[in-house]
């Protein structure tokens, strides 16, 4: 069975409004080809089609995208290719910021035209943010599954995969369980992606370790538990992990999603990636443009070429799993070599609702700082 269908069949979004954005002050640049003001565009149509969509975005010139590593499910490579084939610049500010901090910045620079004009966010950040997002449908809109998509294109999943736990085989033991982690060989070691309460990765990875300690994605608390015992042995390692800190050796473990963990692999040959059998946990991010965008038209290109089979297609270089990856199969559009190599996993995997995500996300808020110190 393909990866992607058990998301089908376990996902189970809620549909939420969003608000409609305020209009664009930046003049001519922000009007298309129908003279619809780009800020208020909920499709290419508005624009005249992807013509005119493309014209209006080349004469803002630039898009603002915010906390995207470029090692990231590849986005390296998708600036680049977005930048080349329509010759706009691309300012990528914060690449390592969490979820929460593009909202943060979003807020703070509203209104100046270095506020970001889309985001890339984790599930529990974006749905207590519905508010900030335009709505949007992208010409593959109907290709990609209800569950995954508001229904007036506020939110629309990106790119997915599972939570894991990535290691140096030649500083650590292997690792069977999570438990494993919370042994004297493992002292000073464990790394965990960012802050829960901010970012999405981290968040996934309390709930792998609750799932994996008799709790489900109603339950977070015994993942909360399983960390602040990490912490009293002497495990917890309160580093952010990136490509530097696991090449250098500083961060050996890293609990993080599957994607990021097998790009490592590629690097250090000793580095290895395992997913607990008995707490699967799947998930994807939440595209969204910023209401308050200032290059409203090209915040609406980058969707299209992000939800374009050449973007999808860029997403499953990286090793995620692309939101349209199924109907692209059918179509024969996917690229066949990158998506047969996706890892198997076995297990169910667990996908978080809409509810359970923001009920985790209130017990996080409460707890998780008491409990890590």
């Amino acid at each position: 069975m393909k990866v992607r269908k058990w998301f089908v069949v376990l996902a189970a979004t809620t549909a939420l409004a969003a608000c409609a954005p305020p209009a664009d002050d930046e003049g001519d640049a922000g009007s298309g080809d129908g003279g619809t003001d780009a800020a208020t565009a909920t499709s290419a149509e508005d624009f005249g089609g992807m013509e005119g969509l493309v014209e209006a975005a080349q004469e803002e010139g630039t898009l603002n995208v915010i906390a995207l590593p470029p090692d990231w499910a590849n986005y390296g490579e998708i600036i680049k290719a977005f930048e080349e084939k329509y010759d706009i610049e691309v300012d990528s500010a914060q690449p390592d910021a969490a979820s929460q901090d593009e909202i943060n910045a979003a807020n703070t620079l509203k209104g100046s035209d270095r506020a970001p004009d889309v985001f890339d966010l984790s599930q529990s950040v974006a749905l207590a943010n519905t508010e900030m997002f335009a709505p949007y449908q992208v010409e593959t809109f109907d290709e990609i599954p209800e569950e995954f998509k508001d229904p007036d294109g506020a939110w629309v999943n990106d790119y997915g995969g599972y939570m894991s736990v990535g290691y140096d085989s030649s500083k650590v033991p292997d690792i069977d369980s999570l438990d494993d982690l919370l042994g004297p060989e493992f002292r000073g070691k464990v790394a965990l992606n960012g802050d829960p309460t901010q970012a999405g990765a981290a968040f996934s990875g309390v709930v792998m370790a609750s799932l994996a300690n008799g709790g489900s994605a109603d339950d977070i608390a015994p993942g909360v538990e399983f960390f602040k015992e990490l912490k009293a042995a002497g495990n917890f390692l309160p580093v952010d992990p990136t490509p530097a800190t696991i090449e250098s050796g500083q961060t050996p473990v890293v609990i993080d999603w599957d994607y990021l963990n097998a790009t490592e692999s590629e690097k250090l040959d000793s580095w290895k990636v395992f997913v607990p059998q008995d707490a699967v946990v799947a998930g994807y991010y939440f595209q969204a443009i910023n209401a308050d965008a200032p290059h409203p038209a090209a915040a609406r290109l980058w969707q299209e070429f992000l939800y374009s089979d050449e973007g999808q297609n860029l997403w499953l270089a990286g090793g995620a799993r692309p939101v349209r990856a199924e109907a692209m199969a059918e179509a024969g559009t996917i690229d066949t070599e990158l998506y047969e190599a996706l890892p198997e996993v076995t297990g169910d995997p667990v996908i978080p609702s809409n509810e359970q995500t923001e009920s985790m996300a209130s017990y996080l808020a409460d707890n998780w700082a008491k409990a890590i110190g």
